[in-house]
């Protein structure tokens, strides 16, 4: 297949990009505007060759992105451009309405045109994956679990945003019969994650011996997926599920935030021990950030039973690949931050 995809030199989407070159023989198109948290770095030894082809473009670019899908033509697009930081789209909204709901009503239009395009069997091949996260759904107590029917209640810019591009690609399904598929996943780690995010921050603030900032108390709990297993699931939904059809990607690995930054210290005195003190000992308690939810937990049940697919990493073992990860490749991350 021909697979366009959008954002795919940032995190999930360069393991994305790693994955297709590496392991299957799908020709790639990567478009990505390259903001703070996109790095070509990513995709060092996988950017080459003939299945392989990269453009700097803005998803808001109508004629840009309209010109680069004709020439291209591919049979799937996956969408995974966006601003993710919850921090960043409090202190500034532009950026995230821009880019999540503009840069997606874009790329569903091109899309469209697109699609009508092609002839008979080609229209009913074509296929647009929509990328999106478990926090549009809100907040959960100490019980239960986020399902596709979970009605949405984003509390933040950043995820009300990325629930505006939801119903977007809903509505350019239903009342344009664009082929839309969506997902909505949990909290991904990994390597070549931005420096911003829990998991490096830790990482790299152990390896620093800076103090780890924890809102609050670190009660806060979140559903913690390992992103090379994240890419497996996009692509059993992006060549296999129904269209029309959304499914919610998760791993059924609950954690609060202090359990897993302390999961993350332990591992790190494991990997490299301190000579004096603990790593635990560099963990400080900061305010809490404002409309803060409590917990996410996603139900995968239905993507597990209708597409085969499961998260199969142990969190313990993730969390040292990435540990490993940030040890070796030190040179990456001391440019991003």
């Amino acid at each position: 297949m021909k697979i366009l995809l959008t954002g795919g030199a940032g995190f999930i989407g360069s393991a994305l990009v790693r994955h297709l070159i590496a392991d299957t023989s799908h020709e790639v198109c990567n478009v990505d505007k390259l903001t703070y948290s996109g790095n070509l770095k990513n995709l060092i030894g996988f950017d080459s060759g003939p299945r392989y082809q990269f453009h700097q473009v803005d998803i808001c670019d109508r004629d840009a992105i309209t010109t680069l899908l004709f020439d291209f033509q591919p049979d799937c697009v996956i969408h995974l451009a966006a601003e993710s930081h919850v921090d960043r789209s409090i202190q500034s909204t532009a950026e995230f309405i821009e880019t999540n709901i503009l840069g997606t009503h874009c790329l569903l239009e091109v899309c469209l045109d697109y699609q009508k395009s092609l002839d008979a069997p080609g229209q009913a091949a074509f296929r647009f994956l929509h990328v999106s996260t478990d926090e549009v759904y809100g907040s959960l107590g100490e019980q239960g679990s986020f399902t596709e029917s979970s009605p949405y209640k984003p509390n933040s810019p950043y995820s009300a945003s990325k629930a505006s591009a939801d119903h977007l690609v809903r509505a350019w399904h239903v009342t344009y019969g664009l082929n839309c598929l969506t997902t909505n996943c949990s909290n991904n780690y990994g390597s070549h994650q931005h420096p911003e995010k829990l998991v490096p921050k830790t990482i790299i603030n152990c390896i620093l011996g800076e103090k780890i900032p924890i809102y609050g108390q670190g009660k806060q709990v979140r559903d913690w997926l390992f992103v090379n297993d994240h890419v497996n699931a996009l692509m059993k939904v992006a060549l296999e599920a129904p269209i029309g059809s959304d499914f919610n990607i998760g791993s059924r690995c609950e954690r609060s935030n202090i359990e897993l930054v302390q999961m993350i210290c332990l591992q790190m005195s494991k990997l490299k021990p301190l000579r004096t003190g603990e790593y635990t000992d560099l963990i400080e308690f900061v305010s809490d950030r404002p409309g803060h939810d409590f917990r996410y937990a996603i139900d995968p049940g239905k993507i597990e039973k209708e597409l085969d697919w499961k998260a199969s990493t142990p969190i313990q073992r993730g969390i040292e690949e990435t540990i490993l990860w940030y040890l070796n490749n030190r040179e990456w991350w001391e440019s991003s931050i």
